[in-house]
């Protein structure tokens, strides 16, 4: 049994190629170390020949010392998103394309748990951000955010216009397709294809990337993490526009309404082999430096 971790949560996306065969793998080896091992509900089919102990995630949360999520940067969004109130540390297993997030390939990954089982590893906090409506004074709706808070139209063919300001200091106004406000894990993600720049995962920054803005002089800025982001609409005939955290709408955004982005209270905590290498990670993701050899 681990010193480190005695109850272990698996954490799935139940759609991905190999989900069946990994979940079974690391059930039976988690089980071996003598681990207690509680599957995600809608994951548990997967684990066949037995019945496994199973929650939801806010139960995982609250009986869990560790979540190993399974699947791609996506899965773990979502897990970080529900489970930084708990303070439960995640480690990601890719089964996906890109994996930024999720970085320990299935074919070593019981030699990697190995290591973080004995508490070899390297530890990374990383904050979230939370997005709220404001509308007559009052929270209507908010949302928590891991990559990017994203303001953008719902018609394609046309922009919206928006003022944005820091800490109630007027910034810029702009036409555009929308603004993407992000946290450094963000940047690798939907701000990198606006232009945005890369951000080492725990500098305590924030990006604010427009989105095809009408003046092309309206550049990408980074803030301080501490920074207030308020974000306005100017008025418009044919405004329509959509506040998404991560891949979670935010619905009926109303041209009146105020949008209030700060750093959420707490962060979430995302385990690593001793070997990761960030820097690596984007060598082989961007293709960079192909044609060079060490």
């Amino acid at each position: 049994m681990s010193p480190y971790f005695r109850t272990v949560a698996l954490i799935g996306k139940s759609d991905a190629e190999r989900i069946a065969e990994t979940l079974s793998e690391l059930y039976r080896y988690l089980r071996e170390r003598g681990l207690r091992v509680i599957v995600e509900n809608d994951c548990l089919r997967f684990i066949e020949g037995i019945t496994p102990e199973s929650g939801s995630i806010t139960e995982i949360g609250e009986r869990c010392d560790l979540a190993i999520v399974v699947g791609g940067d996506g899965t773990l969004l979502r897990a970080a998103r529900l489970l930084a109130e708990f303070n439960t540390p995640l480690i990601g297993v890719n089964l996906g394309r890109l994996g930024f997030l999720v970085d320990i390939s299935p074919a070593d990954v019981t030699a990697r748990l190995e290591d973080i089982l004995s508490g070899r590893y390297s530890a990374e906090e990383r904050f979230i951000l939370r997005a709220k409506i404001i509308r007559e004074g009052e929270i209507v709706y908010q949302q928590s955010a891991v990559n990017e808070v994203v303001v953008h139209s719902w018609n394609a063919t046309s922009m919206i216009e928006i003022e944005t300001s820091i800490n109630g200091k007027f910034l810029n106004s702009q036409r555009s397709d929308g603004l993407i406000v992000s946290t450094p894990t963000g940047s690798t993600a939907y701000a990198l294809s606006a232009g945005g720049p890369i951000l080492s995962p725990t500098l305590k920054a924030i990006v604010l990337a427009p989105i095809n803005p009408h003046t092309l002089t309206n550049r990408p800025i980074v803030v301080n993490d501490e920074s207030i982001i308020g974000i306005a609409f100017r008025p418009s005939k044919q405004f329509k526009a959509q506040v998404v955290c991560d891949n979670v709408s935010i619905p009926d955004v109303e041209i009146t309404d105020r949008i209030e982005i700060r750093k959420e209270v707490k962060s979430f905590r995302i385990l690593h082999p001793l070997n990761y290498d960030f820097f690596e990670i984007l060598r082989a993701k961007l293709n960079w430096s192909s044609g060079y050899r060490s």
